[in-house]
C-alpha cells in the first residue's frame, strides 16, 4: 500500500509455502471449503469493505469525520438500497444539516474522491445493540434529496415518485440524474414506460438520456400525445391468435423440429433443507399465475392458435430424479435439451436432480415461445415468494391480453406508428451491406444445422472499472460500449466499416407487462459505422445516436422488418444481420432462490441460433461482465471461437485503458501470435550461411528420428 507501511505489513505476511522472503496477501475475507473444492464466502474478519473496486477501512473515514469541528460520532457503513449499486453512506452525530455540504468539502481535501461517502445521515445518537455495538440494520437510508428547491408543479412531482420507485430510493429530487443515481438501460426502459402509463406523452428511452432529471423529462411531456392504445384486459375471440414473436417463434421451432435451439434454462445449485411438497406447490401457483406458461398451440386450417389449459396438478408439477455427483453434468445436460411438443406440451419443465438430503440442482426450463430471458426474474421472485408462502398481488394483464393489444398497436394505416416506424428503419438499413465477410473456417451450408458450442469468460473486475468509467464520460451505456468493441473486432479482423449487428430488446413497452412471464422480445438491427477510423470514443458517439434512435422504433416486429428491408435470401445465412449481441443486467436474484443457499451452473443447449453470438451479463455488484460466447459449430472450429474471445478481451482492456485510441490502432493478436510476429519473425539474430537443403541433411543425420 504506497505510503502505509503499517497496512503492508499486516496485510502482505511471510509465505510458510514459498521461498525465503516470499510474501502473501492477507484478505481478511473468511471463507469454508466445500466438499467439491469451491469456496463460500462467509464475510469479513475486519471492517474492510470493498466498493468500485477499492478496499476501503471504514474506520479510516470514521476518524477523518469525527476530526471535523462539530462531529461528535460517526458511522460509515456500505449501503445497497439500489440492487447492485454499492455506496458509502456516513451517520452522523452532532452536525446541522445546514453544514453538510462544507462537511463534504473539508473530507474530500483531505481523502480520496472513491472513499467521500455519497450520503451523509445526521441523527441524535447512533442506534446501538445492547452489547454496545452499531446496530447496522436500525440505521436508516439516506434520503435522496434533489437539491435546494422542491418540485415546481405537479407534474415535476409525479416524475420526481416515479424516478423513486425505478431506482428503489425513497425520494428523488427534480434535479437529480436518472444514471447517477444508478440507472442503467433495462431501467430506464421501465422507467419510460411507467411515466407513459402514468402521465401519457411520447415519451421514450432516447428523451431519457438527453433530459435525465425530472425537471428536464418534465419538459418533454408537452410534445404531441402518444396514439398508443391502453394495456388493459381483454375480450377474448374464440379462436386466440398468436403474438408476431410467437408466430415467429413457431416457425423456427418447425424448422428446427424438436430440438432444443430455442429452450431457456436457468440451472441452480441448492444448498440447505428443501421442501419437496412446497415446491411443488409453488410451481402449480405460478404456472396458474400466468397464462403464458401453459399455453399449448393448434394448428387449424393453416392458422395457427394459443390454448390456454388449467393448471397442472401439483405431483405433475415438478419431476424429481436422484442423480450421482458423476452423472449431474449429464443429468443437466438431458434437462435442458428437453424437445418440447407445443401442440400438446406446456411449454414450462421444472427438474429436480438430488444430490444428497440437502443438496439439489434445480433445472427451470422455458421455451422461449412461453417466456424471454427477462421473464425468468418475475418467474424467480413468485416460485420464492410462493414457496416461503408470500402473497403475491394480482397481475393486472395475462399474455393473451398483450396479444391482442399488440394487434391494435401495430394496426396499419396513414400515420400509424406501424407506418412511420417502417420508414424510419427502411431510411436507417439503406445500402447495408448483405453479409459481413467472417472469418469462417468452414463454408456455409444450403440448410442450418444449429449445432452449437459456447466458449466462456470474464472481463476482469480491473477492466470492468474502467469500461464503466469510459461509459459515463462518453454519455453511453455499458451495452453501447459492448456493442462497439464487438464491431471495431469484426472491423479489424476484416468484416468492413459497415458492420450491423442483431439484439434482442425487451419489448416490454408497458408497465402493465413488467412483472408477466412471456415472450416479449423483439430484434432490432443496430448498425456501427467504423468509417474514417474514428477513436473509440468517436465510435461511441455514433453508436449512441444510431441505437437510441433504434431503441425508439422497436416496436417493429423483426419479421415484417425483413419484409421491408427485402434483403436478397440465401440459404443457411440469417437475413439482416450474422452476428448476435446479447446483455443482460443481474440483479442476483437467482443468488437465494427459494431462501436457500444457491449458485448457477451453466445450461449450455448445444445449440446455436446465430453463426456468433456475443453473450454479456454486467453484475455491478460484484464489478464484473460474464461473457458467453455461442458460435455454430459447423462455420467455426472451437480454437478459433476461443482465439475471438481472446481478441475481445484485448479489445476491452485497450479501450478502457484509453477510449481515444483510434480503432485502426487496437491490437487484436492472440499472444500465441504476439509471440509468431516477436520472436519468431525477428531478424536481429546471426543465421547460418548453409542453405535449406544443407540444413535439413545436416538436421537429418543428427536427429534421424524427428519428423522431416
Amino acid at each position: 500500500y504506497l505510503n502505509r507501511p503499517g497496512l503492508t505489513a499486516e496485510r502482505f505476511v511471510a509465505d510458510p509455502f514459498g521461498a525465503p522472503g516470499a510474501r502473501m496477501y492477507r484478505t481478511g475475507d473468511v471463507v469454508r471449503r466445500r466438499s467439491d473444492g469451491l469456496l463460500d464466502f462467509l464475510g469479513r474478519a475486519d471492517d474492510q469493505v470493498k466498493i468500485r473496486g477499492y478496499r476501503i477501512e471504514p474506520g479510516e473515514i470514521e476518524d477523518a469525520l469525527t476530526a471535523q469541528p462539530g462531529v461528535t460520532r460517526a458511522a460509515v457503513v456500505v449501503r445497497e438500497d439500489t440492487p447492485g449499486v454499492k455506496r458509502l453512506v456516513a451517520y452522523l452525530v452532532g452536525p446541522a444539516e445546514t453544514g453538510l455540504d462544507a462537511l463534504r468539502t473539508a473530507l474530500a481535501a483531505r481523502l480520496p474522491e472513491y472513499m467521500v461517502p455519497s450520503a451523509f445521515v445526521t441523527l441524535d445518537a447512533l442506534p446501538l445493540t445492547v452489547n454496545g455495538k452499531l446496530d447496522r440494520p436500525a440505521l436508516p437510508a439516506p434520503r435522496a434529496g434533489g437539491g435546494d428547491r422542491a418540485p415546481r408543479g405537479a407534474r415535476e412531482e409525479i416524475l420526481c415518485g416515479i424516478f423513486g420507485e425505478a431506482l428503489g430510493l425513497a425520494e428523488v429530487g427534480p434535479e437529480q440524474n436518472f444514471f447517477d443515481l444508478g440507472g442503467h438501460s433495462l431501467l430506464a426502459a421501465r422507467l419510460t414506460a411507467r411515466v407513459r402509463t402514468v402521465l401519457g406523452g411520447a415519451l421514450t428511452v432516447r428523451d431519457l438520456f438527453e433530459a435525465p432529471t425530472p425537471a428536464a423529462l418534465a419538459h418533454r411531456l408537452d410534445g404531441p400525445a402518444d396514439t398508443r392504445p391502453a394495456l388493459t384486459r381483454r375480450t377474448r375471440p374464440a379462436d386466440l391468435p398468436l403474438s408476431h414473436a410467437q408466430r415467429r417463434m413457431w416457425f423456427l421451432q418447425n424448422l428446427d423440429g424438436d430440438g432444443a435451439t430455442y429452450n431457456v434454462p436457468l440451472v441452480v445449485r441448492l444448498t440447505g433443507p428443501l421442501d419437496r411438497g412446497a415446491l411443488r406447490a409453488a410451481v402449480r401457483t405460478v404456472s396458474a399465475r400466468h397464462e403464458s406458461l401453459r399455453t399449448v398451440f393448434t394448428e387449424r386450417d393453416g392458422s395457427v392458435y394459443q390454448q390456454v389449459l388449467d393448471a397442472p396438478a401439483a405431483a405433475d408439477a415438478v419431476e424429481v430424479r436422484p442423480v450421482t455427483e458423476a452423472g449431474l453434468d449429464a443429468a443437466v445436460r438431458e434437462a435442458v435439451r428437453h424437445g418440447f411438443d407445443l401442440a400438446a406440451e406446456r411449454p414450462l419443465r421444472v427438474t429436480l436432480l438430488e444430490l444428497g438430503p440437502e443438496d439439489h440442482v434445480l433445472v427451470l426450463l422455458f421455451h422461449h415461445i412461453a417466456g424471454d430471458e427477462w421473464s425468468m426474474n418475475p418467474f424467480v421472485e413468485e416460485l420464492t415468494a410462493a414457496y416461503t408462502g408470500a402473497e403475491l398481488p394480482p397481475l393486472p394483464v395475462q399474455y393473451a391480453d398483450y396479444t391482442l393489444w399488440q394487434q391494435d398497436l401495430l394496426a396499419a394505416g396513414p400515420g400509424s406508428l406501424l407506418e412511420r416506424q417502417l420508414a424510419h428503419w427502411q431510411q436507417a438499413l439503406a445500402g447495408m451491406p448483405e453479409e459481413l465477410a467472417l472469418p469462417l473456417d468452414h463454408p456455409r451450408t444450403p440448410t442450418a444445422q444449429y449445432r452449437g458450442d459456447t466458449v466462456h469468460a470474464q472481463v476482469p473486475p480491473a477492466v470492468y472499472r474502467g469500461l464503466r468509467e469510459a461509459a459515463r464520460a462518453t454519455g453511453t451505456t455499458t451495452f453501447m460500449l459492448l456493442q462497439a468493441a464487438v464491431a471495431t473486432l469484426l472491423h479489424r479482423l476484416g468484416a468492413g466499416e459497415d458492420i450491423p449487428l442483431g439484439a434482442p430488446v425487451a419489448g416490454r413497452s408497458d408497465s402493465g407487462l413488467d412483472r408477466l412471464v412471456g415472450f416479449f422480445v423483439n430484434t432490432v438491427v443496430l448498425r456501427t459505422d467504423l468509417s474514417g477510423d474514428p477513436t473509440f470514443a468517436e465510435l461511441l458517439g455514433r453508436v449512441r445516436a444510431f441505437d437510441l434512435a433504434a431503441f425508439a422504433h422497436q416496436d417493429l416486429p423483426f419479421d415484417r422488418l425483413v419484409e421491408a428491408v427485402n434483403p436478397p435470401r440465401v440459404p443457411g445465412r440469417h437475413p439482416l444481420f450474422q452476428v448476435m449481441l446479447g446483455y443482460q443486467h443481474n440483479d442476483g436474484q437467482a443468488g437465494r432462490l427459494l431462501g436457500l443457499e444457491s449458485r448457477i451452473l451453466p445450461g449450455d443447449l448445444g445449440a446455436a441460433k446465430f453463426e456468433l453470438d456475443f453473450n454479456f451479463e454486467e453484475t455491478s455488484s460484484a464489478e464484473e461482465i460474464d461473457i458467453a460466447f455461442e458460435y455454430a459449430a459447423d462455420r467455426y472450429d472451437r480454437a478459433t471461437a476461443e482465439a475471438l474471445v481472446e481478441r475481445l478481451l484485448a479489445v476491452l482492456a485497450q479501450v478502457a485503458a484509453d477510449p481515444h485510441r483510434r480503432v485502426g490502432s487496437l491490437d487484436v493478436l492472440t499472444a500465441g501470435e504476439r509471440v509468431l510476429l516477436g520472436e519468431w519473425a525477428s531478424t536481429g539474430r546471426e543465421l547460418p550461411s548453409a542453405s535449406v537443403a544443407e540444413l535439413l541433411a545436416e538436421r537429418a543425420v543428427s536427429v534421424p528420428e524427428e519428423t522431416a
